[in-house]
């Protein structure tokens, strides 16, 4: 896949920031113009159309509100850019001249939907971003962008707004960083843009995870801001008004893409090599592991008794817990770690246990 950036040549972060929603025409034009005045923005973004779980909630005013999101673009020269979901939204965004269409969470997650607005695409020359879907699978993020990308769209963005889980944190959407790290990874030359806003859900965690971002070589911001977020008609909790956002922004400290000077290079090198030799002992002893579980697989086919053991498992998860809180490692991570190997030793016994 030749994918092509939305922002070319374009410092880190890229910013894109405007209110949830397009509520009226002006709370849309009064937003525009403070951030205009605090300046850095490169995209202004509104919800014309607004998805909701609940029938009853505010929706969007609908394609009435383009004509005010063109306003914006006329009067402040902001790029413009508002989340399609189905054929009528993307030719009436395109009718009003929106220059960069989004697909939202709920419309990622659902291949028939994404069709559906790639196939309206077929022949048009628009930067498209993608949102991540609501639960996490990343087979299908990468489908979306597969399908926006067959289109003959090029200028393909991602967007990280976090993850639905059944665990309740701090955070309104999971961020689970290693999903979008593992986009990376598969689509180095795809820009990938921060939702910070979706991942809190609030405003007062906005800037740890906005710099998180920028720690983790993000290439830009998508943060909702609103002339006065306290009146939003939705999602008013994690909406702020431009002049905090201009210090969020300042606030930012972006780390360097590439190692500049050989000294720092040698120093990584010699750590990274010492990574590599721990990494090899711990997948020797991961072996051995897997090799006395595949034992005990054995003498419990020979004994009929079940591979899980729920005792024993909470036994061992309470036990690690206990042995890595003095280590500065978290529980989180250990519980994951524990979580992969015991299903891997499961694996191994039930193979047994089925082996004639």
């Amino acid at each position: 896949m030749n994918i092509l950036p939305i922002f070319e040549n374009h410092k880190r972060p890229i910013l894109i920031a405007g209110p949830c929603s397009a509520e009226t025409e002006e709370q849309v034009m009064e937003t525009a113009a403070q951030l205009a005045a605090n300046g850095g923005v490169d995209a202004f973004r509104a919800g014309i159309w607004k998805p909701r779980t609940r029938p009853g909630s505010f929706e969007g005013v609908g394609a009435p509100g383009l004509k005010w999101m063109q306003q914006v673009k006329k009067e402040y020269g902001f790029k413009i850019t508002t989340e399609v979901a189905n054929h009528a939204q993307v030719f009436d965004a395109l009718k009003a001249g929106v220059d960069i269409l989004w697909l939202g969470a709920r419309t990622t997650v659902n291949p028939f939907s994404v069709q559906e607005v790639a196939d309206a695409l077929q022949g048009i020359d628009i930067p498209v971003m993608i949102k991540n879907p609501i639960n996490p699978d990343l087979e299908l993020w990468v489908g979306a962008i597969e399908r926006i990308y067959n289109a003959g769209i090029t200028r393909i963005a991602a967007i990280h707004r976090g993850f639905s889980t059944h665990q309740k944190t701090a955070y309104r959407n999971q961020p689970m960083w290693e999903m979008p790290l593992e986009l990376m990874r598969r689509f180095p030359d795809l820009q990938i843009i921060n939702d910070p806003s979706h991942i809190c859900g609030n405003r007062h965690m906005l800037q740890a995870t906005a710099q998180k971002a920028m720690d983790l070589n993000f290439d830009g911001l998508i943060i909702e801001s609103h002339r006065d977020p306290v009146k939003a008609w939705s999602d008013a909790a994690q909406q702020i008004v431009p002049s905090v956002l201009r210090e969020l922004i300042d606030s930012l400290v972006v780390r360097d893409e590439k190692v500049r000077d050989a000294i720092t290079a040698a120093t990584l090198e010699n750590l990274r090599a010492n990574i590599d030799e721990m990494d090899a002992d711990l997948f020797q002893i991961l072996t051995q592991r897997m090799k006395l579980s595949e034992q005990i697989g054995l003498h419990k086919r020979e004994n009929n008794i079940s591979v899980f053991q729920p005792d024993r498992w909470n036994m061992i998860l309470e036990k690690a817990v206990e042995r890595v809180k003095p280590l500065g490692l978290s529980e989180g991570f250990i519980v994951a770690i524990l979580n992969a190997i015991h299903q891997e030793s499961i694996n191994h016994q039930v193979k047994i246990m089925n082996e004639k």
